[in-house]
Order: C-alpha cells, then sequence, then structure tokens
C-alpha cells in the first residue's frame, strides 16, 4: 500500500468529543462570545487562529471558508471518526479550525473506503471506515479515488498474485491477507506473501474475521457478536455519571460507578493497544469534560451520562473479546514458503513507481479555496 498519509493533527481538543450534540453546543459558545473570550476559547496555534481563513473540507457540506472572525457560518454537521484506537468519536469538519486536517484522505472518504492505521506498539493494524483523527500512526487508504476506482496496491499486484493463486484477487482480499500475514518488522509493517494457494486461502479466511471485526458492521455489515449467545447486557442501570470503571475476573462483571456489565470476558477488559487498556482509555475519554483541569470549551460536556454511550460501551467489549479470541490463531499463522523468483520484486511490481506514492490527481474536481476561490488541484 505505498501511498501514505500522516495522522491528522487537530491543534485542539474541544473539535472532537463523544456526542455530537455538545460538538454543536461548543459551536454556539464559540461563535456567541465577544472577540477577546473568542480568542480564547478557540485556542490559537501557528498553524489556526480565528483569523486565518482555510479551504472547505473536501466532500462535507458547503461551509465558510472566510475567516472564522469575520463569518463562522452555521455549526457544520459532525462527523464520525476514529479518536484513538477502536473509539469513535465526532469532529467539527471545519478546516479552519484543525492545524492539519489531511484534505487529500478526506478527497476519498466514501462508502467504500477503509483506512489502515499503523502503529509500531500495536499487535496488528488497526482498520475503519470512519476517518482516522487522532493521535495514531500513518493512514493508509484502500483505495486512491472515491468510489473505490483505484486500489492503494502497487501497480501490478493484483494480476500477479491472481495468476499465481488461480483466482481473482480484489483490493479487499490483500488488505485481509495483510491482517492476517503481516507483522511489525525492523523495516516497518512487512507483508510476507506466501506461494501456496492453499495458504492464501486461509490466510483470507482468518483475515476475513478480523476485518469483520474490526469494522463492527459498518458499511452495511453485520456487527459481530460472541459465540455460543454470550451477549454483554447491562444488570444493573448506570449512575448519571459513573466515575470509575473496575472489573471482577471471577463474575466477568465490568462496574462502572454503581452499574454492571455482565459478561465481559478476561480478554475484553485485559485487551491493550500501545500499553493502556482499551476499555479505561475509552472510559476515559468520556470523563475528559469532567475534569477539574479541563478549561473552555472542553470543559462542555454531556451533564448526564448518555444511552448511546452505553451501547456503544456493549459493542466495544464485543469487539475486543473476539479480537482477544483471534490472537492466538493470528499469532500462530504461518504463511508458507514465500513467492521467492515469483515474487513481485522478480515481476517488476515492486519497488512501486513513486507515483503511487503521492495522492491521485483530482483535477476534475473542483474545491472551494480560502475566501471563497476555487481551487486547482
Amino acid at each position: 500500500m505505498p501511498w501514505a498519509v500522516g495522522p491528522l493533527s487537530l491543534g485542539r481538543a474541544w473539535v472532537a468529543a463523544p456526542d455530537p450534540a455538545i460538538l454543536r453546543t461548543r459551536w454556539a459558545t464559540l461563535t456567541g462570545a465577544d472577540a477577546p473570550e473568542r480568542e480564547r476559547l478557540f485556542r490559537p496555534t501557528r498553524a489556526r487562529t480565528p483569523a486565518a481563513g482555510a479551504a472547505a473540507l473536501p466532500g462535507q457540506r458547503a461551509g465558510s471558508t472566510a475567516r472564522f472572525t469575520d463569518t463562522p457560518g452555521p455549526c457544520p454537521d459532525p462527523v464520525r471518526v476514529l479518536r484513538d484506537p477502536f473509539d469513535e468519536q465526532w469532529l467539527l469538519p471545519d478546516q479552519r479550525l484543525i492545524d492539519r486536517a489531511r484534505p487529500e484522505l478526506w478527497r476519498v472518504l466514501d462508502e467504500h473506503q477503509l483506512f489502515t492505521v499503523e502503529s509500531p506498539q500495536a499487535a496488528g493494524l488497526l482498520v475503519t471506515a470512519h476517518l482516522p483523527a487522532g493521535r495514531l500512526g500513518r493512514i493508509r487508504p484502500l483505495h486512491r479515488r472515491p468510489g473505490g476506482a483505484e486500489p492503494n496496491l502497487a501497480p501490478g499486484l493484483l494480476p500477479l498474485l491472481g495468476d499465481r493463486y488461480g483466482t481473482w484477487v480484489t483490493p479487499e482480499d490483500v488488505l485481509c491477507w495483510i491482517l492476517a500475514a503481516g507483522r511489525p518488522g525492523p523495516r516497518g509493517y512487512e507483508v510476507p506473501l506466501t506461494a501456496d494457494p492453499e495458504r492464501w486461502r486461509a490466510g483470507l479466511e482468518l483475515g476475513h474475521r478480523l476485518l469483520a471485526v474490526q469494522l463492527r458492521g459498518a458499511r452495511g455489515g453485520e456487527a459481530p457478536r460472541l459465540p455460543g449467545g454470550r451477549r454483554p447486557y447491562v444488570r444493573s442501570a448506570l449512575p448519571l455519571w459513573p466515575r470509575e470503571l473496575a472489573y471482577d475476573p471471577e463474575s466477568e462483571t465490568l462496574r462502572i460507578g454503581g452499574g454492571t456489565v455482565s459478561p465481559v470476558p478476561a480478554g475484553a477488559w485485559e485487551y491493550e493497544v500501545q500499553g493502556v487498556r482499551v476499555l479505561e482509555a475509552w472510559f476515559g475519554a468520556r470523563l475528559a469534560h469532567r475534569d477539574p483541569q479541563a478549561d473552555g470549551l472542553e470543559a462542555l460536556g454531556p451533564a448526564e451520562w448518555p444511552q448511546d454511550w452505553t451501547s456503544e460501551l456493549l459493542a466495544l467489549v464485543t469487539t475486543l473479546a473476539l479480537l482477544a479470541d483471534l490472537a492466538p490463531e493470528r499469532t500462530a499463522f504461518e504463511p508458507g514458503p514465500p513467492l521467492g523468483d515469483a515474487g513481485p520484486h522478480a515481476a517488476g511490481v515492486l519497488p512501486p513507481p513513486s507515483w503511487a506514492r503521492r495522492p491521485a490527481s483530482v483535477l476534475d474536481h473542483q474545491e472551494e479555496g480560502p475566501g471563497g476561490q476555487f481551487a486547482l488541484l
């Protein structure tokens, strides 16, 4: 996947939140403040200040490209993003508010797109149908153009693999193989290619299961479920604002304040990314606005624990439990003998040409730049 983009840099935490309604409240508070207070609430950086204009983000509802101090415009509709590993939140899609929004990623964001996210300390790649917009690693889209028209793969790789394995190979097949067989290595994320068609098929089967779990029902898929009819549910109601998260391994019970959720397999509670428990990080992100150190717009949040968060928690427990169950199978997976002389280097597929490492041309696409001018891309 030659084309890779660095992570987004929001520059100010208040532009993202677990609840879309609070983003609209923050926007109204910011735009309703007088000039000095607006400057303070905005939290200027070298890249973005209220007096700076910016282009509209590709694919988003047309918003103001004037300077924020002159014409804030209406609140843009919050969009779903991956804020942290397995933590789906919401973002205000206004480039005037974001230090590095990576518009090249917004141009290819649609219902066909998938994004892989590298993390040097993670056991495997993260895959999401939402735009990754947080403290994450390098981002590799599966497609270089909207509509899935051009795969972000080394040119010639799909025909090479199709000839070798005697079957039609799709971009998503390659992604599934990467999920099953790829491993972090000294030169980055390394993906061996097998010479054995049977190992290829076994890797695809495992990779498709891994992908289905990570997507969590996105793109019209079925939400994953625990086997054997097990399903985490709320045993006792959560309080208006739970203050702590704890786990009882004997009863497989997750305690959220005075409320409880079970069964929660130990694998879900212990699942970590970059040395941090995912469930604890997810819970902490929802209490961030109640931190005594929170200030300005970041201190604005829901007055009570939203019901949607409980539903998201139950889905997250299922996702992490299934990934934990699949981890031993993935660790034990062997790709078999390498392609060797029949591989992509011998066929001239690798290394990919320099143009494949850059975004695709969008000369047929008009976008509005700062101040309402059209940008030529």
